[in-house]
């Protein structure tokens, strides 16, 4: 049907009409819900659900089904100047509030219905959140379907849509939680012992856990788990502290994985735990060195360093997760332990001792260990390797000993020479083992040069009347030989093999090493003043407190003092 004006027809403005229809429709259906669900007597919860299903199906179809409306009244909203002359319901600003139908519906809903009765509801929610915790029977369903319409009447906002689920719902949910976790913890703290009191409240945030998927939207799952472990965790923090040296003292994992389960989300709660296992472990460790008598050689030295490293790391692992915090203090509690000098007076033994043990396994034996093995062995050092702070004690003897391997052929093999190195190298970088790879090169060297010898005579004829060959590693430490011939010896046998006799290390060998190293810690202080007065030229005597280097440097004329002042030093070169 079209009518006339201005000799131009345009269609009936039925559109329009349709939504006003439907509008006023939803408006009636929504009051009376409401009517029916604030009436006495009722159940509330579940007669809201039921309605609220129905509705928010019947919001999602009636969208679909007016489809094609919505598309009309979107365009008229962009375009209102083409209206036609009939759409006199329309304005300009009417049109701004001009919903799609699935959205007016839900705004309805909200306008009728959550507004009205959202005390009601959040009431009666929080009623069945309480007796699940309490291990009664709830209506799940209902409770989860109920919480979610706060979310799911917003869905077609773009912005906030979050809004009225956490003001209206969720400030009262956190503040429901927190009171009755603030009871529930005082109850078990005064009727539980404190493994009692730990394996309560593990249970407790497993179930809210556990519970908040079943009943709120995902936004509420962290808050509320932080609200309960605030109230039955973080407020008993120097109670759990107490009572945790006892349980790091004994080993008690079991339990000690329940607390650092507790803790580990409260800021700084595991701060207590960490130091009580660091003063463990190092208390354990000084024990179990003390009783070992280095002199007897570095096997059983070297084992308990490990079997302790090795027993708290398997701790720290299946009770802590491998926590970043507690390895650190394994860490530190294993360099507390490595570096013990057992003469204050003295450099720590573990890195000579650490140095025997390596060479050990890199000599030949009669029990010489498999591939596998020994990559194992080398593994093991290393871990102790890391911990030492004199590294250069551990260098100075390691070179030594392996002079000795290269020069009499004793090592077990040369795959595992490189591969000690190598790791070395990656422990300590290139300039750490710098010397120990030349020593490769020099015995490379010298069989070139021993076979192009043997050539030699082979080409030319020539006899030595005895079989000869030397090696030479020139950043060796001096070895001192000395042979003699016995003229009159004789044998039957028409070849002999001339070795060297290894000695043992001599503890004036020890001593002539340890003063290698001091010297060569004395030349690098030196060096570092030297380049340190160059830089600055005057220093306060605070600043070089190394005095016999000092003087050293004096007698060598890098540095002197000055002139009216006893505690300042000029350079002089």
């Amino acid at each position: 049907m079209t009518f006339a004006h201005n000799d131009e027809a345009f269609p009936e403005p039925l559109g329009e009409k349709l939504y006003a229809e439907v509008k006023d429709f939803l408006e009636n259906h929504g009051q009376s819900l409401y009517e029916a669900v604030s009436g006495p007597d009722v159940d509330i919860l579940r007669l809201y659900h039921n309605h609220w299903s129905q509705f928010s199906k019947g919001s999602f179809y009636m969208n679909l089904l007016f489809g094609y409306l919505n598309t009309h009244l979107k365009k008229q909203k962009q375009d209102y100047g083409d209206m036609s002359p009939y759409s006199t319901s329309f304005s300009p600003d009417a049109m701004e509030e001009v919903m799609d139908i699935g959205a007016l519906a839900l705004d309805i809903w909200k306008r009728k219905m959550i507004e009205p009765l959202k005390e009601t509801l959040v009431e009666h929610v929080l009623i069945e959140v309480k007796r699940d915790r309490e291990g009664e029977d709830t209506h799940q369903n209902i409770v989860h379907d109920t919480v979610l319409s706060f979310v799911e009447v917003q869905q077609y906002q773009s912005k906030g849509a979050l809004s009225l689920y956490e003001e209206v719902f969720e400030k009262s949910l956190l503040k429901e939680t927190k009171e009755y976790y603030r009871r529930e913890s005082a109850e078990l703290h005064a009727d539980n012992t404190c493994q009692a009191f730990i394996s309560k409240v593990d249970i407790r945030i497993q179930d809210e856990d556990l519970r908040t998927r079943k009943f709120f939207h995902p936004v509420s799952y962290s808050r509320v788990i932080r609200e309960c472990e605030a109230r039955m965790v973080e407020d008993y923090i120097p109670y759990l502290q107490i009572e945790c040296r006892q349980m790091v003292q004994e080993e008690n994992t079991q339990y000690l994985s329940k607390l650092f389960t507790l803790l580990k989300h409260i800021p700084r709660g595991l701060q207590a735990m960490v130091t009580e296992l660091e003063e463990h472990i190092t208390k354990t460790g000084l024990q179990a060195i003390k009783s070992v008598k280095v002199e007897n050689g570095p096997q059983q030295y070297v084992d308990e360093l490990l079997g302790i490293h090795r027993k708290f790391s398997h701790l720290i692992k299946d009770t802590f997760r491998d926590d970043p915090a507690f390895i650190s203090a394994l860490d530190k509690a294993c360099a507390t332990i490595v570096n013990y000098r057992h003469d204050p007076k003295r450099s720590s033994k573990s890195p000579e001792l650490l140095a025997k043990y390596c060479d050990s396994i890199l000599k030949k034996s009669t029990k010489n260990l498999s591939d596998a093995e020994l990559d194992e062995k080398l593994g093991d050092i290393i871990i102790i390797f890391k911990y030492i702070d004199d590294k250069d004690i551990f260098q100075k003897f390691y070179s030594k000993m392996l002079a000795k391997r290269l020069i009499h052929t004793l090592s077990v093999s040369m795959d595992a020479e490189e591969g000690m190195i190598s790791r070395l190298k990656h422990a300590c970088g290139y300039e750490y083992t710098n010397k120990l790879h030349r020593m490769f090169t020099d015995i490379s060297i010298s069989s070139d040069l021993n076979s192009s010898f043997n050539d030699f005579l082979s080409n030319t004829n020539a006899s030595l009347g005895v079989s000869f060959s030397l090696f030479v590693l020139q950043d060796a430490d001096p070895t001192q030989c000395t042979y003699s011939l016995n003229m009159d010896f004789s044998s039957k046998r028409t070849k002999l093999k001339v070795t060297a006799a290894v000695q043992r290390e001599t503890p004036q060998d020890t001593e002539q090493t340890l003063s290698a190293v001091d010297d060569d810690r004395k030349m690098y202080l030196q060096a570092a003043i030297v380049r340190i007065m160059k830089s600055r030229k005057v220093l306060k005597h605070n600043a070089l407190i190394q005095e016999k280097c000092i003087e050293a440097l004096i007698d060598k004329q890098y540095i002197e003092r000055r002139e009216g002042s006893k505690d300042e030093y000029t350079y002089m070169a």
